[in-house]
């Protein structure tokens, strides 16, 4: 193993109505990685006409979700009335703060054929000062795109490779998606304190070592890498600044308090959380 690989966290997989879920955080003895405290890589699946994703109204609380697609489209639907459709080149930021409810599903005008979804969601801990923000939506698709030396990086969030997206960040966070082409490769820079990797598609190696599939790599701080691929391959980049004071996580709630996860606990179980505007199972 690369001696700029700290830890490799495998993760574990879950079949959810015919679609895989790799959970890579959080994993014992990884909490976070920056402020991502939670990373969900989904599919690729192929759903039948007459099925898709159904996720049903669900509440979110202290954190950020950001949905990553690399194939197919998810309607987003939220108690702040945002009715959108998630695609790929776009990131998705829902920032739930003192509390969000939302759902996720298949478009309804596709329901009647085949449909591919394949995609990644992280979850990011909001710093102290925010956790009790007022909740807030984004879509950005104008983002920044490197192409060089047969790789094409899209910079979802943060600064990297001299480039910046135009996506809120909290706290300080790197995160993008690179695509290399056969025999390309890219420079990974000490751009955060805490970063990792994950393979995603293809082939890829760090520094001459090659990344399993979905394995999350953890790296050491300051030291550039090279990211290569024989064949070709695509890789995540994620990470950014820890945050300094513990954040615990139950369920869809983040928070420095287990308090607060508490109070937010009941007022789901009481029926306190915002309905969400025009899904069919609110």
């Amino acid at each position: 193993m690369s001696g700029a690989i700290l830890r490799t966290v495998t993760p574990v997989q879950h079949d959810l109505g015919g679609m895989y879920v790799r959970r890579a955080l959080p994993a014992p003895g990884v909490g976070m990685v920056g402020p991502f405290i939670f990373v969900d890589q989904f599919g690729p699946a192929e759903f039948i006409a007459g099925s898709g994703m159904a996720i049903t109204p669900h509440p979110h609380a202290g954190l950020s979700t950001v949905t990553w697609l690399f194939d197919g489209a998810i309607h987003h639907r939220d108690s702040l009335g945002t009715s959108a459709l998630i695609r790929p080149g776009q990131v998705n930021l829902m920032t739930a703060g003192k509390g969000i409810t939302h759902s996720e599903r298949s478009p309804e005008d596709l329901h009647g054929q085949r449909q591919r979804v394949w995609g990644i969601q992280t979850w990011l801990a909001l710093p102290d000062e925010l956790e009790d923000m007022h909740p807030a939506f984004e879509q950005v698709a104008d983002l920044p795109v490197i192409e060089e030396r047969g790789a094409r990086a899209t910079v979802i969030m943060g600064t990297l490779w001299g480039m910046r997206a135009a996506t809120t960040c909290h706290a300080p966070t790197i995160y993008a998606d690179i695509a290399l082409e056969p025999g390309g490769e890219i420079p990974i820079n000490p751009d955060a304190t805490e970063r990792a990797v994950m393979l995603v598609n293809g082939g890829a190696s760090l520094d001459g070592q090659p990344l399993r599939p979905y394995d999350l790599n953890l790296l050491d701080a300051g030291d550039q890498l090279r990211l290569t691929s024989d064949h070709g391959g695509r890789v995540m980049l994620l990470g950014g600044e820890p945050l300094y004071t513990p954040r615990y996580i139950w369920w869809n709630f983040v928070s420095s308090s287990p308090e607060r996860i508490r109070q937010w606990t009941r007022d789901w179980q009481d029926g306190k959380f915002p309905p969400v505007p025009g899904d069919p199972d609110n």
